[in-house]
């Protein structure tokens, strides 16, 4: 069973997400809460496994209750999938730093929310394709904004392989699918990303694949 808590400050938001979550004989919803600062609080009281959470929220937003729950030993393990919408791009490169797993746009239809629930929980990092590119695009203008900020060169020697999974990324694929293209099993792309994640020191898909298009490898 997978353990939800769901975090938006729209009471009927939070309604509809649970009468869809419940509804899956493998999900149950075991917390909720209207803002930031009682979603943290309620996460360390249920334990969750994933955490479906507003970006935007007046108090504590999602950026700052992804940084909370990522610093606490407690939560630090949960994941975390942020609901947004196309207008939200700061936000999301926020929440993006601060170690959010996935994104999913708030009008996606149910089945679509719920694999993504099911994949996060399996430890996957998922990306809507539709916001994948306005979100790098958002990333790199901000950083090209800062003091000093420069092209970037990829902290590691990538292989041909790890190219071809990062621009899959890119084009926000599932393992699974990733795996259907490039002719490997899905516990091999897993592990290929897990790779990725742990020699490039970012802390999930999202965040790897913001930092390819940086490194020149997913695209412009």
């Amino acid at each position: 069973m997978i353990r939800v808590v769901i975090v938006d400050d729209q009471p009927t938001i939070r309604l509809g997400l649970r009468m869809i979550l419940d509804h899956e004989p493998d999900i149950e919803t075991v917390g909720e809460a209207g803002d930031g600062a009682a979603g943290v609080a309620e996460v360390l009281r249920a334990r969750p496994d994933v955490v479906v959470l507003d970006v935007r929220m007046p108090g504590v937003d999602g950026v700052e209750a992804t940084r909370r729950l990522r610093a606490d030993p407690r939560s630090a393990a949960v994941r975390i999938l942020v609901l947004t919408t196309f207008d939200d791009e700061e936000y999301l490169v926020g929440a993006l730093r601060a170690g959010a797993d996935a994104f999913l746009l708030k009008d996606s239809e149910p089945a679509t929310l719920i694999d993504c629930v099911r994949a996060v929980d399996r430890g996957e990092n998922v990306l809507d394709p539709k916001i994948t590119g306005r979100l790098v695009h958002r990333w790199r203008t901000l950083d090209a904004a800062a003091p000093g900020a420069a092209v970037q060169a990829a902290p590691v020697d990538l292989s041909g392989r790890d190219r071809q999974v990062l621009t899959a990324l890119a084009r926000g694929r599932t393992n699974r699918q990733i795996g259907a293209e490039l002719g490997l099993s899905e516990s091999a792309v897993k592990a290929q990303v897990h790779g990725l994640l742990s020699r490039t020191g970012c802390v999930s898909r999202a965040q790897l694949v913001a930092r390819a298009y940086e490194w020149g490898v997913a695209g412009s």
